[in-house]
């Protein structure tokens, strides 16, 4: 087995989670006596964010969110597709480490899994049962089964002890996010570890994202531009998830491909966020990219991973279409009351940094109502609006956590960006949203 696939027990029992960040604590701490003892001994006077923040302890604390998985791994991925280029670059080299961590279980451990949810004579039941999972992730991992009568199936194995963990993990993560001085105290993020949990029970229960996988193939019917496996009811139990198998290639390998095929994958998919936010009131709102594959001999997207599938609430609807449409209008104010009505700011940060404020609309304006395609691969605007951005971020009393539910939806929406700048795509972004945009306010 190589480095990449490494075998290692998922820590299952509430002891046994908390010994892994007990470890975690005490590691992180040695490393950050004996660093600071090193400078001192330089002649340093180090910040304790700079000790805190080693190689050594960055790659503590991946190792160990790695093996845990579940909650603690999944928050860790959610946290870097979400900031994409925003985050201090200490942190962004933490979750892409996570981000690239695949640990299976060990065959023990997996036997002992589906006994459980099949019965000990499971295997019985498979003409084919590959033993090395084709796929891992936090909350589980995938195999390619046969059955008797022929049919293929990808099967997700939940790891063990990951449901009952999810409300102690995002705890321990949190804090370990405070301790760090990455998360600002003064920021009252309790409600969004609420809403995190709420979530993550939802991803750990598979009858629901069974349910869930059924809703979108229903949805998108016989669309040739998209591909969504149909679950297995014989196999599926609240923690093994069993559907067709589908083959495909991951989407990152696109970056190699025809700027052709690039561009239409990626406008497939952005007409597919619209879709989700505007006509469905459904969106699947983790952007992580393995939940995507292609199909090279059809041109489809495969859809995969409907765990995080959530309602969109009106309001939310409302506020992206109010803020589209003033965007497309190359109307600053009305840009800026919109931001302001939907929560993604608020009314203080307005009053107080009104002037930089309005810099950046500007530059997302400009951005908008450039004619033609998008071209995702130039990313200098990024970097201009985290310039802009800076002073407001210093300004404690302008921080604002904008409502859950905008917060996971807008969650999908940078993570499409941020694939679409991974493939350097070129996509007429606006032609997209004036269709959907116009056809909402004309009904």
């Amino acid at each position: 087995m190589s480095e990449e696939w490494r075998s290692k027990a998922v820590p299952s029992g509430r002891i046994a989670r908390l010994g892994v960040f007990g470890r975690l604590a005490g590691g992180v701490a040695g490393g950050v006596l004996a660093e600071g003892a090193r400078r001192l001994a330089e002649g340093e006077r180090p910040k304790l964010r700079e000790l805190l923040l080693t190689p050594g302890n960055v790659g503590r604390v991946a190792d160990q969110l790695s093996q845990l998985r579940g909650a603690a791994m999944k928050l860790g991925q959610m946290v870097s597709m979400d900031a994409g280029d925003l985050l201090p670059p200490e942190l962004a080299q933490l979750l892409a480490k996570l981000r690239e961590r695949a640990h299976q279980m060990p065959p023990a451990q997996l036997q002992r899994v589906l006994a459980a949810e099949w019965g000990r004579d499971w295997r019985q039941r498979f003409a084919h049962f590959g033993a090395s999972p084709i796929a891992a992730a936090s909350i589980g991992q995938v195999h390619k089964a046969v059955t008797r009568d022929g049919r293929t199936l990808a099967i997700k194995v939940q790891y063990p002890g990951v449901r009952e963990s999810i409300d102690a993990d995002v705890d321990n993560v949190a804090t370990l996010l405070r301790v760090s001085g990455l998360l600002p105290r003064e920021l009252d993020i309790a409600p969004l570890l609420a809403e995190a949990k709420r979530q993550l029970h939802e991803e750990a229960d598979y009858a629901r994202e069974a349910a869930q996988m059924t809703a979108y193939a229903d949805l998108l019917g016989d669309d040739p531009a998209y591909l969504v496996p149909r679950p297995d009811p014989e196999f599926t139990t609240e923690r093994v998830l069993a559907m067709s198998f589908v083959d495909g290639v991951s989407i990152e390998t696109l970056a190699e491909a025809p700027q052709a095929v690039r561009d239409q994958t990626m406008r497939a998919l952005i007409a597919l966020v619209l879709r989700e936010l505007f006509d469905f009131g459904l969106m699947q709102t983790d952007p992580n990219f393995a939940n995507y594959r292609f199909q090279g001999e059809t041109g489809r997207l495969v859809l995969l991973d409907f765990g995080a599938a959530r309602a969109v609430p009106p309001a939310v609807r409302e506020g992206y279409r109010a803020l589209l449409g003033a965007g497309l209008a190359g109307d600053r104010d009305a840009a800026r009351r919109a931001a302001i009505a939907a929560g993604f700011m608020s009314t203080a940060a307005a009053e107080r940094h009104g002037a930089t404020i309005d810099r950046m609309i500007d530059v997302i304006l400009g951005e908008l109502g450039r004619p033609g395609a998008f071209d995702f691969g130039d990313r200098a605007f990024v970097g201009v609006l985290r310039d802009q951005g800076a002073s407001v971020a210093a300004d404690r009393a302008s921080w604002h956590l904008p409502p859950a539910d905008l917060l996971f939806v807008q969650r999908k929406i940078s993570g499409t960006a941020l694939l679409a700048a991974r493939l350097k795509a070129k996509v007429d972004v606006r032609s997209l949203v004036e269709g959907m945009v116009a056809a909402k306010l004309a009904a």
